[in-house]
Protein backbone atom coordinates (compact mmCIF):
# COMPACT_ATOMS: atom_id res chain seq x y z
CA UNK A 1 0.00 0.00 0.00
CA UNK A 2 0.93 3.46 -0.72
CA UNK A 3 1.94 5.08 2.40
CA UNK A 4 2.23 8.74 1.23
CA UNK A 5 -1.62 9.11 -0.08
CA UNK A 6 -3.93 10.60 1.85
CA UNK A 7 -7.48 9.55 0.69
CA UNK A 8 -9.63 12.33 1.55
CA UNK A 9 -7.50 15.09 0.39
CA UNK A 10 -7.05 13.15 -2.87
CA UNK A 11 -10.91 12.35 -2.87
CA UNK A 12 -11.30 16.25 -2.68
CA UNK A 13 -8.87 16.90 -4.96
CA UNK A 14 -9.06 14.66 -7.68
CA UNK A 15 -13.20 15.02 -7.39
CA UNK A 16 -13.71 16.88 -10.74
CA UNK A 17 -10.62 15.07 -12.36
CA UNK A 18 -10.74 12.90 -15.31
CA UNK A 19 -10.46 9.38 -14.97
CA UNK A 20 -7.22 8.79 -16.40
CA UNK A 21 -5.86 11.67 -14.35
CA UNK A 22 -7.30 9.40 -11.11
CA UNK A 23 -6.49 5.99 -12.65
CA UNK A 24 -2.75 7.77 -12.78
CA UNK A 25 -3.33 8.50 -9.28
CA UNK A 26 -4.28 4.88 -8.31
CA UNK A 27 -1.58 2.93 -10.75
CA UNK A 28 1.33 5.59 -9.70
CA UNK A 29 0.88 4.52 -6.03
CA UNK A 30 -0.41 1.03 -5.75
CA UNK A 31 1.96 -1.88 -7.46
CA UNK A 32 -0.32 -4.28 -6.77
CA UNK A 33 -3.77 -3.13 -7.81
CA UNK A 34 -6.45 -4.78 -9.69
CA UNK A 35 -9.21 -3.73 -11.89
CA UNK A 36 -12.67 -5.28 -11.21
CA UNK A 37 -13.79 -6.34 -14.45
CA UNK A 38 -17.61 -7.38 -15.56
CA UNK A 39 -18.93 -4.91 -17.75
CA UNK A 40 -18.90 -2.03 -20.37
CA UNK A 41 -17.57 0.67 -17.63
CA UNK A 42 -14.75 -1.78 -16.70
CA UNK A 43 -13.31 -2.46 -19.93
CA UNK A 44 -12.92 1.64 -20.86
CA UNK A 45 -11.06 1.58 -17.66
CA UNK A 46 -8.98 -1.16 -18.96
CA UNK A 47 -8.33 0.44 -22.48
CA UNK A 48 -7.36 3.47 -20.36
CA UNK A 49 -5.17 1.81 -17.68
CA UNK A 50 -3.15 -0.32 -20.94
CA UNK A 51 -2.40 3.00 -22.62
CA UNK A 52 -0.92 4.78 -18.89
CA UNK A 53 0.63 1.14 -17.61
CA UNK A 54 1.09 -2.20 -17.69
CA UNK A 55 1.42 -2.93 -13.71
CA UNK A 56 -2.06 -3.60 -12.89
CA UNK A 57 -4.23 -6.25 -12.67
CA UNK A 58 -7.98 -7.46 -13.75
CA UNK A 59 -10.57 -9.85 -12.04
CA UNK A 60 -13.49 -11.45 -12.87
CA UNK A 61 -16.03 -13.06 -10.89
CA UNK A 62 -17.53 -16.40 -12.24
CA UNK A 63 -21.00 -16.56 -10.32
CA UNK A 64 -22.03 -20.12 -12.52
CA UNK A 65 -25.01 -18.20 -13.89
CA UNK A 66 -23.60 -15.23 -16.52
CA UNK A 67 -24.93 -15.51 -20.04
CA UNK A 68 -22.97 -17.28 -22.36
CA UNK A 69 -22.27 -14.15 -24.29
CA UNK A 70 -20.40 -12.25 -20.46
CA UNK A 71 -18.04 -15.24 -21.07
CA UNK A 72 -17.58 -14.58 -24.91
CA UNK A 73 -16.92 -11.07 -23.61
CA UNK A 74 -14.44 -11.97 -21.35
CA UNK A 75 -12.47 -14.23 -23.69
CA UNK A 76 -12.69 -11.33 -26.13
CA UNK A 77 -11.17 -8.67 -23.58
CA UNK A 78 -8.22 -10.98 -22.65
CA UNK A 79 -7.43 -11.11 -26.09
CA UNK A 80 -8.31 -7.85 -27.23
CA UNK A 81 -5.63 -6.25 -24.84
CA UNK A 82 -3.02 -9.41 -24.34
CA UNK A 83 -3.61 -9.78 -20.42
CA UNK A 84 -4.38 -12.39 -17.93
CA UNK A 85 -8.05 -12.19 -16.17
CA UNK A 86 -8.41 -13.71 -13.00
CA UNK A 87 -11.34 -15.36 -12.53
CA UNK A 88 -12.77 -15.88 -9.17
CA UNK A 89 -15.51 -18.98 -9.10
CA UNK A 90 -18.34 -19.14 -6.73
CA UNK A 91 -17.88 -20.58 -3.08
CA UNK A 92 -18.50 -24.02 -3.81
CA UNK A 93 -19.83 -25.72 -0.58
CA UNK A 94 -22.22 -22.46 -0.37
CA UNK A 95 -23.83 -22.95 -3.75
CA UNK A 96 -24.13 -26.72 -3.70
CA UNK A 97 -25.71 -26.36 0.20
CA UNK A 98 -28.40 -23.15 -1.59
CA UNK A 99 -28.79 -24.89 -4.42
CA UNK A 100 -30.13 -28.55 -2.12
CA UNK A 101 -32.10 -26.48 0.20
CA UNK A 102 -33.64 -24.08 -2.01
CA UNK A 103 -33.59 -24.80 -5.36
CA UNK A 104 -31.92 -22.81 -8.31
CA UNK A 105 -34.25 -19.94 -8.56
CA UNK A 106 -34.74 -19.20 -4.57
CA UNK A 107 -33.60 -15.17 -4.78
CA UNK A 108 -37.10 -14.96 -6.84
CA UNK A 109 -38.58 -15.31 -3.63
CA UNK A 110 -36.46 -14.79 -1.02
CA UNK A 111 -34.55 -11.71 -1.99
CA UNK A 112 -31.13 -12.10 -4.30
CA UNK A 113 -28.66 -11.42 -1.15
CA UNK A 114 -28.46 -14.89 0.15
CA UNK A 115 -27.12 -16.42 -3.96
CA UNK A 116 -25.33 -13.30 -4.33
CA UNK A 117 -23.10 -13.64 -1.36
CA UNK A 118 -22.02 -16.96 -2.19
CA UNK A 119 -21.76 -16.30 -5.56
CA UNK A 120 -20.62 -12.97 -6.03
CA UNK A 121 -19.32 -11.70 -2.70
CA UNK A 122 -17.41 -14.84 -1.50
CA UNK A 123 -15.38 -14.89 -4.71
CA UNK A 124 -14.61 -10.99 -4.39
CA UNK A 125 -13.24 -11.10 -0.91
CA UNK A 126 -10.99 -13.59 -1.77
CA UNK A 127 -10.09 -11.27 -5.13
CA UNK A 128 -9.88 -8.63 -2.58
CA UNK A 129 -7.58 -10.20 -0.22
CA UNK A 130 -4.84 -10.24 -2.56
CA UNK A 131 -4.61 -6.33 -3.43
CA UNK A 132 -3.45 -3.30 -1.66
CA UNK A 133 -6.55 -1.43 -3.71
CA UNK A 134 -9.32 -2.17 -6.51
CA UNK A 135 -11.00 0.19 -9.46
CA UNK A 136 -14.30 -0.38 -10.02
CA UNK A 137 -16.42 1.07 -13.24
CA UNK A 138 -19.44 2.70 -10.65
CA UNK A 139 -21.59 5.51 -11.94
CA UNK A 140 -23.42 7.54 -9.94
CA UNK A 141 -25.98 7.46 -12.16
CA UNK A 142 -26.34 3.86 -12.56
CA UNK A 143 -28.25 3.56 -8.92
CA UNK A 144 -29.67 6.85 -7.91
CA UNK A 145 -30.84 5.23 -4.84
CA UNK A 146 -27.51 3.82 -3.97
CA UNK A 147 -24.77 4.98 -5.91
CA UNK A 148 -25.48 8.95 -6.20
CA UNK A 149 -22.47 10.07 -3.66
CA UNK A 150 -19.86 7.64 -4.62
CA UNK A 151 -16.55 9.04 -4.52
CA UNK A 152 -13.97 9.17 -7.48
CA UNK A 153 -11.36 7.89 -4.15
CA UNK A 154 -12.14 6.47 -0.85
CA UNK A 155 -11.46 4.00 1.82
CA UNK A 156 -13.75 0.42 1.37
CA UNK A 157 -16.48 0.65 3.39
CA UNK A 158 -17.33 -3.15 2.62
CA UNK A 159 -13.97 -5.13 2.48
CA UNK A 160 -10.22 -5.27 3.86
CA UNK A 161 -9.40 -4.52 7.38
CA UNK A 162 -9.32 -0.87 6.87
CA UNK A 163 -6.92 -0.18 4.69
CA UNK A 164 -8.12 -1.14 1.07
CA UNK A 165 -8.34 1.51 -1.12
CA UNK A 166 -11.31 1.61 -3.61
CA UNK A 167 -10.85 3.88 -6.90
CA UNK A 168 -13.93 4.30 -8.98
CA UNK A 169 -12.75 7.09 -11.69
CA UNK A 170 -15.67 7.36 -14.01
CA UNK A 171 -17.82 8.27 -10.94
CA UNK A 172 -18.76 10.70 -12.35
CA UNK A 173 -19.41 10.01 -15.76
CA UNK A 174 -23.23 9.47 -17.58
CA UNK A 175 -23.82 6.31 -19.84
CA UNK A 176 -23.45 8.36 -22.66
CA UNK A 177 -19.88 9.12 -22.22
CA UNK A 178 -19.40 5.25 -21.78
CA UNK A 179 -20.45 4.55 -24.79
CA UNK A 180 -19.15 7.67 -27.06
CA UNK A 181 -15.68 6.13 -25.33
CA UNK A 182 -16.39 2.97 -26.45
CA UNK A 183 -17.44 3.74 -29.90
CA UNK A 184 -14.29 6.24 -30.33
CA UNK A 185 -11.95 3.63 -29.46
CA UNK A 186 -13.13 0.72 -30.82
CA UNK A 187 -13.36 -0.89 -26.92
CA UNK A 188 -15.10 -4.54 -27.46
CA UNK A 189 -18.10 -4.83 -25.32
CA UNK A 190 -20.75 -7.66 -24.27
CA UNK A 191 -22.84 -8.08 -27.68
CA UNK A 192 -25.86 -8.55 -24.70
CA UNK A 193 -25.43 -4.69 -25.16
CA UNK A 194 -27.28 -4.97 -29.08
CA UNK A 195 -30.57 -6.89 -27.76
CA UNK A 196 -31.45 -4.15 -24.92
CA UNK A 197 -29.43 -5.30 -22.02
CA UNK A 198 -28.26 -2.47 -20.33
CA UNK A 199 -26.93 -3.11 -16.68
CA UNK A 200 -26.10 -7.18 -17.06
CA UNK A 201 -25.25 -9.36 -14.52
CA UNK A 202 -26.47 -12.68 -14.10
CA UNK A 203 -29.02 -14.85 -16.22
CA UNK A 204 -31.60 -15.56 -14.24
CA UNK A 205 -31.61 -11.64 -12.84
CA UNK A 206 -31.43 -9.90 -15.46
CA UNK A 207 -33.98 -8.58 -18.47
CA UNK A 208 -33.43 -5.90 -21.68
CA UNK A 209 -34.85 -2.76 -20.48
CA UNK A 210 -37.63 -0.66 -22.68
CA UNK A 211 -36.75 2.76 -24.07
CA UNK A 212 -37.06 5.29 -20.61
CA UNK A 213 -36.44 2.70 -18.51
CA UNK A 214 -33.34 3.76 -16.14
CA UNK A 215 -30.54 0.60 -16.60
CA UNK A 216 -30.76 -1.21 -13.63
CA UNK A 217 -34.53 -1.44 -13.98
CA UNK A 218 -33.48 -4.67 -15.66
CA UNK A 219 -31.52 -6.17 -12.03
CA UNK A 220 -33.81 -7.85 -10.07
CA UNK A 221 -36.95 -6.45 -11.03
CA UNK A 222 -39.10 -8.29 -8.76
CA UNK A 223 -37.01 -6.11 -5.80
CA UNK A 224 -37.60 -2.68 -4.58
CA UNK A 225 -35.44 -0.43 -6.37
CA UNK A 226 -33.52 1.06 -3.14
CA UNK A 227 -31.97 -2.25 -2.82
CA UNK A 228 -30.65 -2.98 -6.07
CA UNK A 229 -26.56 -4.17 -4.99
CA UNK A 230 -25.51 -7.73 -4.80
CA UNK A 231 -23.12 -7.15 -2.42
CA UNK A 232 -20.01 -5.92 -4.21
CA UNK A 233 -20.68 -2.45 -3.11
CA UNK A 234 -22.74 -2.94 -0.28
CA UNK A 235 -21.13 0.22 1.06
CA UNK A 236 -23.45 2.02 -0.80
CA UNK A 237 -26.42 0.93 0.30
CA UNK A 238 -27.88 3.15 3.73
CA UNK A 239 -28.61 1.15 6.48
Amino acid sequence: MSEQLNIEKSAKDYENKTPQEILELALNNFKNIAISFSGAEDVVLIDMAKKISNDFRVFSLDTGRLHPETYQFIEEVRKTYNIPIEVFFANRDATEKLVKEKGLFSFYRDGHKECCDARKVDPLKRALNTVDAWITGQRKDQSPGTRANVPVIQKDPTFGTGNLVKFNPIANWTSKQVWDYIRENNVPYNKLHEKGFVSIGCEPCTKPVLPGQHEREGRWWWEDATKKECGLHAGNVKR
